[in-house]
């Protein structure tokens, strides 16, 4: 893993115009507002018919007041902004805020929410280099993680730093902010309002057919004909900058609608002899056709966020069910970038990784960077020496402590189960836990306790677990199982491609060269180890021919 820092000059900091919100609220909800000490904080207002009105801060949601909300404090609000469009949003003119209604069946205002628009000049700072270089860049992130933001900051960049044509399809005015004078926030680029949002992608098409422009920046594309949209302007070499509905790649390869984005799934049928050189079914899952966008940006936080800079690249490693380990930036404290690579290696059966790309906000430990000739992050797993793996305590979340044993003592391993985490030397948990971002494993992480994850809470990946920790280490090895893996696959392919005859890998310890030989059968290919410990290692060969196969060739 290596680590690079770009350094820039200050911090990023937050704009906003939030009395210009605050000024729309009822004044019992301002007054109890004006009360709490963290309204630089603030994130939203709700107003819901009957309930408490609420404030939503980034740490916590606070109730104003003792007062229910009543019609005539809706009303109160909905006099003081603009008409709600189709998507039931509204603005404040010359404002980012943005102000959505909840509607009965009747059509009357039951509840609204008064979001907090900021413009953060800097936010885009973490993949600025990639839209300045002409890339077409698709954001991808939860609600509320900062897509808009970062999108709109792009925009500025590009139009101002970058001197090109921008012209932004804003369907709820939320890049640009409400009414007809565009916010400040995007600098000389143009923006083009939506009369509504099923009329999007035909904006889309207008504005590269009427205004010549060298980049289209497009928030929230959800739809097939926008898809479609976006495409045809790939096509036609305009850039694009824009926001989707997903938190991963894998959710876009999984939604049909939005595929196309990323270059679309189809199903192929492959003959005998290359599904016997690909080592996969007949039936499989390729690529449709080249991605509309160049980089896909996922959105963890607005200082840190993963990146694949070849999307077609990816998404083929991911079709054929390859590990694939984005490039991870994040925004320090200095203001400086910290952009950090990681070899990706080849999928085993079970997943056992160490808890490093996941945060929920305080210190990161892979911001670390290693002295000169330290080439070891200091989370990474090590299997363990003979000495120490009576020490190591384990503590299971979401992993069955009986199934744990009974796996331990199946495969003769001795494991000592801590009842919390803080006596635990490590955490063992599963994916579907992992990506909760239970409270158990946040306090693992403050702890620097590494977690072990799971792809499936099985009890052969239980033993995997179990033996990976254990192994120890051989002379001459990388010591990896995702690299003894990737080495046998690279051996197989050779001589299935007729390169080679026969291929002698490295050294491995005998729970690596155990999944070596599994990767050999499934080739049908032979396999046998040969030397002595520590040096012992696996040697793959053609299979020898049948005797009905000999006399065919006579």
């Amino acid at each position: 893993m290596t680590n690079e820092i770009l350094q820039f000059d200050h911090w990023p900091t937050p704009q906003d115009d939030l009395q210009a919100l605050l000024q729309v609220l009822p004044p019992a909800v301002l007054t109890a507002l004006e009360l709490e000490s963290s309204s630089d904080e603030l994130l939203e207002v709700i107003l819901d018919l009957g309930r408490l009105p609420e404030a939503r801060f980034a740490e916590a949601d606070v109730y104003l007041g003792t007062q229910e909300v009543t019609t005539d404090d809706l009303s109160y609000v909905t006099q003081r902004v603009s008409a709600f469009g189709d998507d039931n949003r509204s603005g404040i003119e010359r404002t980012l805020h943005r102000i959505s209604a909840i509607r009965n069946r009747g059509g009357e205002v039951i509840g609204i929410t008064c979001r907090v628009g900021r413009a953060i000049q800097g936010s885009a700072r973490v993949v600025e280099d990639l839209a300045i270089a002409g890339k077409s860049v698709l954001l991808v992130g939860r609600p509320g993680v900062g897509k808009t933001t970062i999108l709109r900051e792009l925009a500025r960049v590009l139009a101002d730093t970058a001197r090109k044509r921008v012209v932004i399809v804003d369907t709820s005015n939320e890049i640009a902010g409400d009414g007809d004078i565009p916010h400040p926030a995007i600098g000389k680029a143009r923006r083009m309002q939506v009369s509504t949002p099923t009329q999007q992608h035909a904006v889309m098409i207008e504005a590269v057919e009427n205004h010549m422009p060298q980049v289209i920046v497009v928030d929230e594309m959800g739809t097939q004909l926008e898809a479609i949209a976006a495409r045809t302007i790939a096509e036609r070499g305009v850039q694009l900058i824009a926001t989707a509905h997903g938190n991963t790649l894998e959710n876009l390869l999984v939604n049909p609608t939005l595929s196309d984005l990323v270059g679309g799934v189809q199903t192929v049928t492959l003959g005998d002899d290359e599904a016997r050189r690909r080592r996969t079914q007949k039936t499989i899952l390729e690529r449709k056709a080249p991605p509309t966008f160049d980089v896909l940006v996922e959105i963890q936080s607005w200082y840190r966020v993963a990146v694949h800079t070849d999307v077609a690249k990816t998404v083929d490693a991911v079709l054929r069910g390859r590990t694939v380990t984005p490039e991870i930036r994040e925004l320090d404290a200095s203001g400086a970038v910290r952009r950090s690579w990681q070899r990706p290696t080849a999928a085993p059966e079970f997943e056992v990784a160490p808890f490093s790309d996941v945060s929920w906000g305080g210190p990161r430990r892979d911001s670390y960077a290693p002295e000169q000739g330290d080439e070891q992050r200091p989370e990474e797993v090590q299997p363990l020496a003979a000495e120490s793996r009576a020490s190591q305590r384990v503590h299971p979340f979401g992993v069955s402590r009986e199934r744990l044993q009974e796996a331990a003592a199946d495969a003769g391993i001795t494991v000592a189960i801590a009842d919390n985490v803080k006596d635990a030397d490590l955490v063992l948990t599963t994916k579907a836990h992992f990506r909760r971002h239970a409270s158990v494993l946040q306090t693992a992480e403050q702890l620097g306790k590494p977690v072990f994850v799971l792809r499936r809470n099985t009890p052969g990946q239980i033993v995997g677990f179990l033996q990976q920790i254990t192994e120890e280490a051989q002379p001459g090895s990388e010591n990896s199982l995702g690299a003894g893996s990737n080495e046998a696959e690279q051996g197989v392919e050779r001589i299935l491609t007729g390169e080679a005859d026969q291929v002698e890998l490295l050294p491995q310890s005998s729970f690596v060269r155990r999944i070596q030989h599994r990767i050999a059968e499934q080739a049908k290919l032979r396999s046998h180890s040969v030397g002595q410990e520590p040096a012992r290692r696996v040697t793959i060969q053609r299979a020898r021919p049948t005797p009905r196969q000999q006399g065919r060739r006579r």
